[in-house]
C-alpha cells in the first residue's frame, strides 16, 4: 500500500536522496578542511575572502542543483488525492513564504561570508546575530528551507515529497550536530585571544 503513493523505482527519487545527504557532508567537510589547512585560501593566493566567496557560489550552486532535482523527482511520482485541494495549496504558498522569508532574511543579516561558513576562514562576526529571523527561530535557514521542501511537497500533493522534507529535516538536525559545537569552538577560540 504504502508504495501505491511512493514510486521508489523511480531514479530520480534516488538522484535527490543521494543530493539531500550530499550537501551538508560536502559544505561541513570542505569547511573543516579550510579551517584545518586553508586548503581553499591557499588556491584563492592567500585571500580569505575568495576562498570563501567561491565556497560560497559552489554551495549556492549545490543548492540549486537540489532543489531543481527535487522538483524533478516530485513530477515522477504519485499523487495523494486528499493533498489536492485549494487549501493545502494555500498552506503551500503560506509555507514557501515562511520558508523564504527565514532564508533570505538571515542572508541578509549574516552577509555573503556569515552565510556559507566564513568563520571557518577566519572571517568573524564582531557578535552573533540575534536579530530577526534570529530572533525567531536559532536556525533559520535551515528552518526554511525544510519549509520549503514541505511546501513544494504539499503544492504537488506528493507524498515522497513529504518522506523527502522528512529526510531533509533529520540531515539538517545530523549537520546541526557537528556545526554548532564547532562554530561555538571557533569563537570560543577568538574570544580566548581577546583576553
Amino acid at each position: 500500500m504504502f508504495t501505491e503513493y511512493i514510486d521508489f523505482s523511480q531514479p530520480t527519487f534516488y538522484y535527490i536522496l543521494a543530493h539531500i545527504f550530499f550537501n551538508p557532508l560536502f559544505w561541513n567537510t570542505v569547511a573543516r578542511a579550510e579551517y584545518r589547512s586553508h586548503i581553499l585560501t591557499k588556491l584563492a593566493g592567500g585571500n580569505a575572502y575568495y576562498g570563501c566567496y567561491a565556497l560560497a557560489v559552489t554551495i549556492f550552486s549545490i543548492g540549486i542543483t537540489r532543489d531543481a532535482l527535487y522538483a524533478l523527482a516530485l513530477g515522477n511520482q504519485p499523487t495523494f488525492a486528499p493533498l489536492e485541494t485549494p487549501l493545502v495549496q494555500g498552506i503551500a504558498v503560506v509555507l514557501y513564504a515562511v520558508g523564504a522569508t527565514l532564508v533570505l532574511t538571515s542572508m541578509y543579516a549574516l552577509g555573503v561570508t556569515g552565510t556559507y561558513l566564513g568563520d571557518y576562514f577566519g572571517i568573524l562576526m564582531d557578535a552573533r546575530v540575534t536579530g530577526f529571523p534570529f530572533n525567531v527561530c536559532e536556525n533559520p535557514m535551515y528552518v526554511g528551507s525544510t519549509l520549503n521542501f514541505l511546501a513544494t511537497a504539499l503544492w504537488h500533493a506528493s507524498p515522497a515529497g513529504l518522506l523527502l522534507t522528512l529526510i531533509v529535516y533529520v540531515v539538517y538536525l545530523v549537520a546541526l550536530e557537528f556545526e554548532g559545537p564547532f562554530t561555538t569552538m571557533i569563537y570560543a577560540k577568538k574570544n580566548e585571544k581577546k583576553e
